[in-house]
């Protein structure tokens, strides 16, 4: 199924098509990080591209098929809290499941989960800016993830799909993530739950010509472009950050990985080990798409719209997202270069933290600098408060007309 798969990306994708197949499968971007690094200290070393969910795909491609989608939806809609028992009536194969699912694994550790929610809490300018801006550039520069999003059931509602997973990333970031009162380990069951949908009917849609979707490393990739990402760019802006925070940090995501259905021995141990398999996997899975200039617009005019009380303009936002992402990235997902905003995004941003770190004295920190940092407040709580009027559902079908 999987040569079947890259046969037809050869012969659909044209000459774009036949050198990323090309690329992916050159010495160059082989699967080489050794499963030594990763939480668990061992494995197989099978290449995560070929390697899926395999207990919760059979059981989400038997509920679908069964109908028993909508009433299960309907259950664990008020399913909310950490510690709350599963609602009855939910069918026993996926009851047995969610109670497994719903564990957290042998070696979490509360004191650094709490470590880390405070950290979440002194940083979340930079983290919400990174997870939620920046994220979201990079992953319309993915053509694994920027498809799969497009062409599934989200695709068709982007407002609703930045909503819902803006849900999943407060909740990572909450101070009360992992207690008994959170919401964490409920919210990464159920999008494991929908990732498990998605793989099953994407493959029913004739839009959908790759591999099965959202493998181990897609999702390892778009946990690079969260956690990885933020603190490779928070150390670029020299935030200080004290090592007992940088190693919560990278723990509260860690433990969201192994419930999200991520293999303990793809989840990198240390920074060092997820900054070099983030350096392997995502030059392999990187590219532009059609559909990634789409999701990508979408994206930047909902952001220009939900800040225009302060009059942040869409060119203001279109810099911001090439600051965050770089040049090749922006390029990829087609975001324009703005000569008034560039510069000033690039000589503003550094000041503004070096003041909010107490670096600087006021004066030097011109009043736009502070225009971008509330447009971030408010399109994070834009986000937030969508995120109360909707909850993650498992979808029963692709985009309309897919």
């Amino acid at each position: 199924m999987a040569e079947l798969s890259r046969r037809r990306m050869l012969i659909s994708g044209g000459a774009l098509g036949a050198m990323g197949a090309l690329a992916m499968a050159s010495p160059a971007h082989a699967w080489t990080w050794s499963p030594q690094g990763s939480i668990a200290g061992a494995g197989a070393g099978a290449d995560p591209r070929w390697v899926w969910d395999e207990e919760a795909d059979q059981l989400l491609a038997s509920l679908l098929d069964r109908g028993a989608i909508p009433e299960v939806n309907r259950l664990l809609w008020d399913w909310t809290r950490n510690d709350q028992p599963l609602p009855d009536g939910l069918p026993a194969d996926l009851r047995d499941f969610m109670e497994r699912a719903r564990q957290l694994p042998s070696w979490a550790d509360q004191s650094k989960l709490e470590v880390a929610a405070q950290f979440n809490k002194a940083r979340g300018i930079y983290l919400n800016l990174c997870n939620g801006v920046g994220g979201g550039m990079l992953a319309t520069a993915i053509p694994n993830e920027a498809r799969a999003v497009y062409y599934s059931k989200g695709g068709a509602d982007m407002e609703d799909r930045v909503a819902k997973t803006s849900i999943f990333g407060f909740a990572v970031g909450a101070l009360n993530a992992y207690r008994p009162d959170g919401t964490c380990v409920v919210e990464c069951v159920k999008t494991r739950l929908v990732h498990a949908a998605v793989r099953h009917l994407l493959q029913q849609s004739p839009h959908w010509d790759g591999d099965i979707p959202i493998s181990q490393e897609d999702m390892l990739v778009t946990w690079h472009t969260l956690p990885t990402f933020a603190m490779r760019k928070m150390l670029e802006w020299q935030v200080p950050i004290k090592a007992a925070e940088s190693a919560a940090y990278l723990h509260v995501w860690q433990v969201t990985a192994h419930l999200l259905g991520i293999r303990d021995e793809y989840i990198p141990a240390t920074w060092d080990a997820a900054n070099a398999q983030s350096d392997q996997i995502l030059p392999r899975n990187m590219g532009p798409t059609r559909e990634g200039v789409e999701l990508t617009d979408i994206l930047l005019s909902q952001l220009a719209e939900q800040t225009s009380p302060l009059s942040v303009s869409r060119p203001l936002c279109n810099a911001l997202a090439r600051y965050l992402v770089g040049d090749q990235v922006a390029d990829w997902d087609g975001i324009r270069r703005e000569p008034i905003w560039d510069p000033l995004i690039r000589s503003l941003w550094p000041r503004l933290v070096r003041f909010r770190e107490g670096l600087v004295p006021l004066p030097l920190v011109p009043e736009t600098a502070w225009i971008i940092d509330e447009a971030v407040r408010r399109y994070i709580l834009f986000f937030l408060t969508k995120g109360q009027e909707t909850k993650i559902e498992i979808p029963t079908a692709n985009r309309p007309g897919s």
